[in-house]
C-alpha cells in the first residue's frame, strides 16, 4: 500500500542527534570515516540554518563509549544535552522523551550511531507514539551494509522516512529564491563539488 507524501516542514520540526560519540564513532565502517562526519556536520549545520530545535544524547559516556563528537557540543551550547546513564534505546529516558516533547515538534529528523541500536530504537518508538520520522542515512553509521540495510528496512516497514542530509535540506528549505547564498553557502562548505558549481557560477554572473 502506497503512502502519501509527507513533507518536512521547518516550523514542526526537530532533530535529534544520538551517540554520535568518539567511542562508537570507530565502529562505523559502511561510510568513510571523513565523509560520515562530514555528513553529521551538514546535519547540524543545517539544523542551525533552519533554526530546528536540536537535542543532543550520549549513552554511557564514562564508558568505552566516549564523550559527545566536541563539534556539536560546541555548536549547540544552548541544546539540551542528555548524558543517558545507561540506557540503549534512548526513549527509555525520561528526560530525553521530556525534551523532544517539549519542542512541540511532531517531525522529528534522526541520526546516530550505530544505526541498528542508537537511531532505530528511538525511532521506531517515536513512530509507536504518534510522531513522524525522518532517518538521516548518511549521518547515521554502523558496522556494515548488512546491518545497515537491516535497520533501513525494519524502519521503513514501521513508517519512517530515509532521507540523506541534502534532500532534508532541500525539502526545508523548499524555494531556492528564500535564501539562495545561504543554502547555497551550506551545500559548498560540504559538497566539494557543489563549492565549484557555485563558483563557476558566482564568476560567470559577475562577469556580466
Amino acid at each position: 500500500m502506497s503512502k502519501l507524501y509527507t513533507r518536512l516542514n521547518k516550523s514542526n520540526a526537530a532533530v535529534l542527534l544520538v551517540d554520535h560519540q568518539t567511542g562508537l564513532l570507530s565502529l562505523v565502517r559502511d561510510i568513510a570515516p571523513d565523509m560520515f562526519k562530514n555528513n553529521v556536520l551538514a546535519l547540524a549545520d543545517l539544523a542551525e540554518y533552519f533554526k530546528l530545535p536540536t537535542i543532543l544524547t550520549t549513552s554511557f559516556e564514562d564508558g568505552p563509549n566516549g564523550p559527545l563528537v566536541p563539534e556539536l557540543k560546541e555548536k549547540f551550547p544552548q541544546a539540551p544535552y542528555i548524558a543517558r546513564p545507561g540506557q540503549i534505546n534512548a526513549w527509555d529516558n525520561e528526560d530525553f522523551v521530556k525534551a523532544v516533547k517539549d519542542t512541540g515538534k511532531n517531525q522529528l529528523i534522526i541520526a546516530g550511531v550505530v544505526t541498528e541500536v542508537c537511531v532505530a530504537f528511538p525511532a521506531l518508538s517515536a513512530i509507536e507514539e504518534g510522531f513522524e520520522v525522518f532517518v538521516v542515512t548518511d549521518a547515521s553509521g554502523t558496522f556494515n551494509e548488512l546491518t545497515r540495510h537491516s535497520a533501513w528496512i525494519r524502519m521503513a516497514e514501521a513508517g519512517a522516512q530515509l532521507m540523506t542530509w541534502f534532500g532534508v535540506a532541500c525539502e526545508l528549505h523548499r524555494d531556492w529564491r528564500n535564501d539562495i547564498e545561504g543554502l547555497a553557502a551550506l551545500f559548498s562548505n560540504h559538497i566539494p563539488d557543489y563549492r565549484n558549481l557555485i563558483n563557476s557560477y558566482t564568476k560567470s554572473t559577475s562577469d556580466k
